[in-house]
Parts: C-alpha cells; sequence; structure tokens
C-alpha cells in the first residue's frame, strides 16, 4: 500500500533526529510520496534539503502564498520564478487567495496568482491552489484563466458539494485533509458525494491534525486517519482508498 501526501510542510521540522523520527513514522504507516508546497522565498532551501535528503519520497513545488504577497511581493516573485528552471519541480504552489487574515490585499493577491498561473502554464505545471474565504474570487481567476493547461489540486478543500462541482468541472481534484475527520465540519458529507476520480489525500501538517490527534501538531504520517475516513465515506477499505489518491496523484504531478 502507497500512501500519498499531496500537501505537507514537513520540513518546517529542521532538527535532523525529529524529522529523521518524522520521516520514519510516515514509512512506517505507508505514507512514501511527500508533496512539498513551497510558501515564500525562506522556504526554498528547507523544502529542498528535505528533497535532498529523501529524493525517492520527497517533491518540491514553488510558489508564493496568498498570505505573503505583501508591499514588495514582487521581489519574492522574481527570486521564486528564477529558481523554477535551477531545480526539479512538481507544482507551481501553493498559489491563491487569503481572505481570512486580510482582505485589502485582494487586488495584489490575484496578480500574484495570475503571474504564477502564468508560469505553471509555460512549464506545463499543475498548480496548487490555497483558498480561505474566499471561494468566488479564486472561482472566477480560473474561469479566466480556463484552458487545456490549467490544472492542479484544489488544496484543502472544505467548501459544499455544489463548490466541489465547480472545481472538478474545471478538472482539477479536491485535497481532502484532516478537516475530513471533524465530527462538525460538515465535509465528511461532501466527500461522500464526490466520485473517488476527483480526490488525493494531504495533511497541510503541522496544521489541520486529524482525529484522534486534533489540537496536537500535525505530521505526514497521520495521512492515514484521513485515509481511514475517507475509506469509511465511501465504504471500501484504506487500500482501496491508497490505490485510487496515489494514481490521482500520479495524474496530477506527473510522479
Amino acid at each position: 500500500m502507497v500512501l500519498t501526501d499531496t500537501h505537507t510542510h514537513q520540513y518546517y521540522e529542521t532538527d535532523p533526529a525529529k524529522r529523521a523520527e518524522l520521516m520514519q513514522r510516515c514509512f512506517d504507516n505507508d505514507v512514501t510520496r511527500l508533496f512539498l508546497p513551497n510558501v515564500d522565498v525562506a522556504s526554498m532551501p528547507l523544502v529542498f534539503d528535505l528533497v535532498k535528503t529523501h529524493p525517492d519520497n520527497c517533491f518540491a513545488m514553488l510558489g508564493l502564498h496568498p498570505c505573503d504577497v505583501k508591499e514588495g511581493y514582487q521581489v519574492q516573485l522574481q527570486t521564486i520564478l528564477e529558481a523554477i528552471p535551477q531545480h526539479k519541480i512538481y507544482a507551481i504552489g501553493e498559489i491563491g487567495i487569503d481572505l481570512y487574515w486580510d482582505k485589502t490585499t485582494l487586488d495584489i493577491q490575484i496578480d500574484a496568482f495570475k503571474q504564477q498561473i502564468a508560469w505553471a502554464k509555460q512549464n506545463k505545471l499543475p498548480i496548487v491552489i490555497h483558498c480561505r474565504d474566499a471561494f468566488d474570487e479564486v472561482y472566477k481567476v480560473l474561469q479566466e484563466e480556463a484552458d487545456e493547461d490549467l490544472r492542479g489540486i484544489f488544496h484543502c478543500f472544505s467548501g459544499t458539494l455544489e463548490q466541489a462541482n465547480k472545481v472538478t468541472d474545471l478538472g482539477f481534484y479536491l485535497g481532502i485533509g484532516g478537516v475530513v475527520t471533524y465530527k462538525n465540519g460538515g465535509l465528511d458529507k461532501v466527500v461522500a458525494e464526490v466520485d473517488l476520480k476527483h480526490i488525493v489525500l494531504e495533511t497541510d501538517s503541522p496544521y489541520l491534525t486529524p482525529v484522534p490527534y486534533r489540537g496536537k501538531k500535525n505530521e505526514s504520517s497521520y495521512l492515514v486517519y484521513v485515509a481511514q475516513k475517507v475509506a469509511e465515506l465511501h465504504n471500501t477499505d484504506i487500500a482501496t482508498i491508497a490505490d485510487i489518491t496515489t494514481a490521482n496523484s500520479k495524474l496530477a504531478f506527473g510522479i
């Protein structure tokens, strides 16, 4: 069985011994494919260091997180853009719009989002989308940019069934994480109605920890609890969920 964490910031753990323990717990739980989204210029070396340490298991993305789109963001964008041809990356991400923390930066968030979508198209890469309190704004950009080269994953999806259908109709996968295990989250009811061909799994480690560890620091090894919940919702076994979602991740990332 192979489980794929399509979105983890496991590279935030910089202590070599602790990081090795994190990775070993992943392997003990059959989580052997980890995709690492960049968030800003400072996190780039952390991503590539973990990839270098575990080249057969960890795969890099590059992008500027919408919460880091602030004054001077063009400098960060340029630095990230210049790094793309110097490294093997598998997506542009995480990128998108976040209106939870700051609504005043919407215009420049949209600008950065569109610039990075253009990078993805030029490099024939998927995008990995961060969307918080901004579904309509993100969806509008995707509609404007939609063509045969626009594809990717809607990370940490937690919306309605109607929104899920809009995302999948555009050809995007839904990234399902720990929220699906929350008793009153509502995402479980949505995921139960979504065809498994549209779903990939993720942890967003160290955030959004699934039950039974909710409230504690998340890690990629906990992906097994997300997979178990999705299996329960679709009346199947975890091995089937692992097979389908890992196959979907290979279609999404090309590896």
